[in-house]
């Protein structure tokens, strides 16, 4: 089973150089400092979701109720966005936080499968971000600095050195740094930790445990119904941060822009490598898996540019489900190849 998890790991990886690498040679500007900036900016939403499921799945669950949550924090974050930054981030995440707790108690303490429980919070999500939205976008405030959580970068805050003629390489690495857009920055520092906790604490441990087998890990004592609420409490919380960027990037909250998001978390982590039954996954690979998803219809919309094709946004859905379903097919005869080798 290692060698499937590495395997597809590495496909995922070299499926995106290959990808990125055909951009760069068909398409003026697809590797401009202008597109990749956009792509990392603009997928740093769907890697937050991305990480959050490939945790609910590693523990062998599912949950469909981060698009809607996501919708619902970002029109929360609206609401409180003309007080600032600080309460437009809090108000969102709690949000998240908050829907997260619900699937988490309700799956650990009640028992429900996972697929009902986060399928009545999707439900239940998207219709109050309807309702307190009045079923239409809710404007963010220009006033304050909330925006600069989807917009901006650190480059403004460059010390004056690093902009001058005598800067040299160190000053052109720094301004690259600085010059990443703040969303990307907050995907990789969850990305960093994410790995942290899977591979260097007892939690990682726990969660690849009970995806493993849930009653043999009751069975040695470890702490499974916890271990199964914090997962979800932790998707619940990263759904709430992609919903503030959102809001904060498109400057208003959306109450249904986050249809269709789950399905593109799963196929990030199915991408990936991660077991959908459980107890096999990496956070690097969901990474991977992310931004060989977002490339891709990149890569579509340059061609709809270049007027070879014209692939709708219906169309492009199709596309993303079709290639979703070539995905699980090979994982899953990968997976049967792996248990009878």
């Amino acid at each position: 089973m290692p060698r499937l998890h590495a395997s597809a790991g590495f496909g995922a990886l070299l499926a995106l150089l290959l990808i990125i690498g055909f951009g760069a040679w068909r398409y003026d500007g697809f590797i401009s400092e202008y597109n990749i900036l956009t792509v990392l900016r603009y997928n740093s939403m769907f890697a937050l979701v991305g990480l959050g499921m490939c945790f609910v799945i590693m523990t062998g669950g599912i949950d469909l109720s981060v698009g809607s949550v996501a919708a619902l924090s970002s029109v929360v974050a609206a609401y409180l966005s003309p007080y600032g930054l600080i309460p437009g981030l809090l108000g969102g995440l709690a949000a998240g936080l908050a829907a997260g707790i619900i699937n988490g108690f309700i799956i650990s303490k009640m028992k429900i499968l996972p697929f009902i429980a986060t399928l009545a919070t999707m439900l239940a999500a998207s219709g109050v971000a309807l309702l307190i939205s009045n079923q239409q976008s809710v404007p963010a405030s220009y006033d304050t600095n909330f925006m600069a959580l989807g917009q901006g970068d650190f480059a403004l805050y460059a010390p004056e050195w690093v902009n001058g003629e005598d800067a040299g390489f160190l000053g052109a690495v720094i301004r690259i740094f600085l010059g990443f857009p703040i969303p990307a920055w907050i995907a990789v520092f969850a990305y960093l930790l994410g790995s942290l906790i899977l591979n260097r604490t007892a939690f990682g441990r726990h969660v690849l445990a009970v995806g493993g087998g849930e009653e043999a890990s009751r069975l040695m004592g470890l702490p499974t119904d916890r271990t199964i609420f914090l997962v979800y409490v932790m998707s619940g919380f990263l759904a709430g941060m992609a919903g503030v960027i959102l809001a904060a990037q498109f400057g208003a909250g959306q109450p249904i822009e986050g249809v269709g998001w789950e399905l593109f978390a799963i196929a990030s982590v199915v991408v990936g490598g991660t077991l959908l039954t459980g107890g096999k996954g990496s956070v690097g690979a969901t990474l991977v898996g992310t931004l060989l998803l977002g490339i891709l219809f990149t890569v579509l919309n340059f061609e709809n540019g270049m007027g070879w094709i014209s692939l709708s946004a219906y169309w492009q859905s199709v596309l993303r489900g079709a290639f979703l379903f070539v995905v699980v097919i090979l994982q899953s005869r990968l997976t049967r190849s792996a248990a009878t080798a």
